[in-house]
């Protein structure tokens, strides 16, 4: 396994403080802030306004990649994932998405995920480590890279933290990752065109209110009650509704930003309109500022007792929380040709490996 960190990883104080502790000049960290993040080279040897003796120096200490592409998968629609492996042979998924407002990245946090929601494909594998934070800024870095080889001059603008694993498990190195793709004089990616998603670990909802950071904040609902939740995500054991929503006043008050509620409707479990109106009453006194974002099912065929809403049922749950002046939309498809569900390419490959 590759022993020398990824350069990646480095915020660009840490950099900066490298630099320092080495005797050499401040400036020299922001030019190679620069060659990593504007000009985006692959390889040292390419900063050629570096001495020879520094840019060993850099290839003796740290990486500029770990991320091998083992799977690319192109949709119609112009979507795009990636199965990336690790350098300890750990496979991750990575996806590109195209829409009117931009190109939007969704990344991985976790080996594996330990949440363990009943409806998801990420979770057919338990989590083996955390990723980095060189290994989750190096997922934008390879897609960018390969837009940037077609020659489209196309840059990642959005960025989803929602891929496989639970970003607030892995709490700092998620920070470090949203504060080095947001660094202005880098990838400069802003804040507000950033999503956190969390299944709802309240304490770090609490943390991120107090990270005075301008990302956007989502959290997997899914259920309007702690019977349903509990039977579909077993992190309302630890962290109830009540728990949850205690945890989301508290980020409500202290950033005044939006909040999103995703909603995954699953036939004759959670899609009746009795679940949409005990929804509108949980958000009542929060609609405000919240966003329901209720989301088509992709079918995992490890999870077969779950099928998909019928679009009229999926209608008559939207216009209840409208009825109830909840803002609400149902999210757009993407990738519905290929391996869509989050987890789903990962999982099929490892099947592969232990044929």
């Amino acid at each position: 396994m590759e022993t020398k960190q990824s350069i990646y990883g480095l915020t660009k104080d840490q950099l900066t403080d490298w630099f320092l502790g080495q005797g050499l000049k401040k400036f020299r960290a922001t030019q190679v802030w620069d060659w990593l993040y504007v000009k985006r080279v692959k390889s040292f040897d390419d900063m050629t306004n570096l001495t020879k003796d520094t840019r060993d120096l850099l290839s003796e200490q740290f990486v500029l990649g770990t991320l091998e592409e083992e799977i690319k998968q192109e949709s119609k629609d112009g979507t795009i994932k990636f199965l990336f492996k690790l350098s300890d042979g750990n496979l991750i998924e990575t996806v590109l998405m195209r829409f009117s407002y931009g190109l939007s990245v969704c990344v991985t946090t976790q080996v594996g995920c330990n949440i363990g929601c009943t409806f998801c494909a990420s979770g057919l594998l338990k989590k083996n480590r955390d990723l980095t934070s060189g290994e989750i800024v190096e997922q934008i870095m390879k897609v960018q890279h390969a837009l940037d080889e077609k020659g489209l001059d196309e840059r990642v603008s959005h960025i989803v933290v929602m891929g496989i694993g639970e970003p607030f498990d892995n709490y700092d190195h998620t920070m470090a990752f949203l504060r080095i793709v947001n660094d202005q004089k880098g990838l400069s990616i802003g804040a507000r065109h950033i999503t956190v998603s969390t299944s709802g670990l309240a304490h770090k909802i609490k943390a991120f209110a107090d990270e005075n950071i301008q990302v956007n904040l989502a959290v997997s609902l899914h259920a309007p009650n702690d019977e349903l939740r509990t039977s579909i995500m077993k992190i309302n054991k630890a962290f109830p509704i009540a728990k949850l929503m205690e945890a989301i006043d508290y980020y409500l008050e202290t950033t005044n930003r939006r909040i999103t509620f995703e909603y995954i409707l699953l036939k004759d479990v959670n899609d009746h309109v009795k679940e949409a109106k005990q929804l509108a009453r949980l958000l009542k006194d929060k609609r405000h500022l919240s966003y329901v974002n209720l989301i088509p099912y992709n079918p995992v065929a490890e999870h077969n007792q779950y099928d998909r809403s019928e679009k009229e049922q999926i209608l008559a749950f939207y216009e209840a929380l409208l009825k109830e002046g909840i803002n609400c939309g149902v999210r757009v498809e993407q990738g519905s040709d290929i391996d869509a569900a989050c987890g789903q390419l990962r999982s099929k490959q490892m099947k592969k490996q232990q044929a």
